[in-house]
């Protein structure tokens, strides 16, 4: 297929990109700087402002699957504000493009820990990374709005991990994944897994999913 991944360099991104050029995907990568991103004939960096949403949009316009992983950094100040605004410019520039299949990464934070309460929403969430948290909680309530796209969101466990590729793992869907008494985690490398295994045969569409080991 033909893949592009926004975020291509950060931490989930990169692994994204790995999981799709071992499978034999044709993959644009889509960033603000190159990095480290390998040399391959199946690789095209698209180097580039996703604020340009005219510029995203022919970036987009031939591909197959796009999976978003964009985020502007944790570090980084009015963080909420800069990754809605973000995911707003992808949106437009999918809808531009007249793509249809989106798969996007979020995060725990949107996982519930009970009926009706979300972990981002508990006293234990860390107040340094609440605001993206509640970013992508909030971009996961956007896309539920969303009535032509074919849409899917990613949640990782509570504990995302560098680690190895095992290619094992459960999955579950909205309810944050335990291990005993202590949150379940994962590999970023299974997460790439799961989430290239999604792009080529998509069982989750418009659902949030996650997984865990």
């Amino acid at each position: 297929m033909k893949l592009a991944i926004i975020g291509a360099t950060g931490f989930v991104g990169r692994q994204l990109v790995t999981e799709a050029l071992s499978r034999g995907h044709h993959v644009t990568a889509i960033a603000r700087h190159e990095k480290d991103l390998p040399k391959e004939d199946n690789l095209t960096l698209a180097l580039g402002d996703i604020a340009d949403e005219q510029w995203l949009q022919q970036q987009l316009a031939p591909q197959e699957v796009i999976i978003s992983a964009f985020n502007p950094g944790w570090a980084e100040d009015n963080l909420y504000e800069k990754f809605i605004r973000g995911s707003k410019h992808i949106l437009h520039a999918v809808e531009a493009a007249n793509k249809k299949r989106l798969l996007v990464v979020g995060g725990a934070g949107s996982l519930e820990v009970a009926p009706g309460v979300e972990l981002v929403d508990t006293p234990q969430f860390p107040d340094a990374i609440r605001a993206g948290a509640k970013g992508a909680r909030d971009l996961r309530n956007i896309l539920r709005d969303e009535s032509n796209l074919e849409w899917t969101f990613i949640s990782p466990p509570a504990m995302l991990e560098p680690g190895k590729r095992t290619g094992h793992f459960r999955f579950g869907t909205t309810q944050l994944l335990m291990d005993g008494d202590a949150p379940a985690k994962i590999s970023v490398e299974d997460l790439a897994v799961a989430i290239i295994n999604e792009a080529e045969k998509p069982e989750h569409i418009r659902q949030q999913f996650t997984v865990a080991n």
